[in-house]
């Protein structure tokens, strides 16, 4: 799911461009909505001039799950050690080779990315948010950090081994890529 989620175009349209999000959300399913529109400089690319994006996963910690938002969140119903987690989450921070992260078939030249903030929020409603804010992702990338995390939270990697799968640089050492429900884009930033 997208909250953050920037989108550009070119047009030759006489329409006021306060206009344009009525328009476009008028000719789009329900599950899309344009909240806000604006002109921007013809060199703008909404994801080559990105500078800084927040995804976050959501972890649904709790016994039952949620038939509400199921499709909305991951359900883990063994207890996580949030504190473990935590304190894994910073060894994420800084710029580091992300190749044990990235997918296979991933088809950037480069795993070299910058995470800027790493989080992991515990929530009072048995939630577990992981934030991430970095200069760029690569493909499932924080699937597999939250998969990997999710491990240390089980008591199965300890927190220090994160620095050491993040320098193998080996995909077998990290997490299992956690399902696409609980991922969102919360926001992208562009100064």
């Amino acid at each position: 799911m997208h909250f953050g989620q920037v989108a550009n175009f070119k047009t030759n349209s006489k329409l006021p461009i306060e206009k344009f999000p009525i328009a476009i959300n008028s000719n789009l399913k329900s599950s899309i909505r344009i909240k806000s529109a604006e002109e921007v400089d013809e060199r703008f690319h909404s994801r080559l001039s990105c500078k800084k994006k927040t995804y976050r996963y959501v972890i649904n910690n709790s016994k039952y799950g949620s038939a509400i938002y199921r499709n909305l969140e991951t359900h883990i119903p063994v207890k996580l050690d949030v504190e473990r987690m935590k304190e894994a989450v910073k060894y994420f921070e800084g710029e580091h080779d992300f190749k044990a992260f990235k997918a296979s078939g991933t088809s950037s030249k480069s795993s070299v990315r910058t995470i800027y903030k790493a989080e992991v929020i515990e929530r009072k409603d048995e939630r577990i948010w992981i934030e991430l804010t970095g200069n760029g992702f690569l493909y499932n990338m924080v699937r597999i950090i939250a998969g990997t995390l999710v491990d240390v939270g089980l008591g199965k990697i300890k927190p220090e081994e994160i620095k050491d799968i993040i320098e193998s640089k080996d995909r077998q050492k990290a997490g299992k890529t956690l399902a696409p429900q609980g991922l969102f884009l919360v926001n992208v930033k562009y100064e």
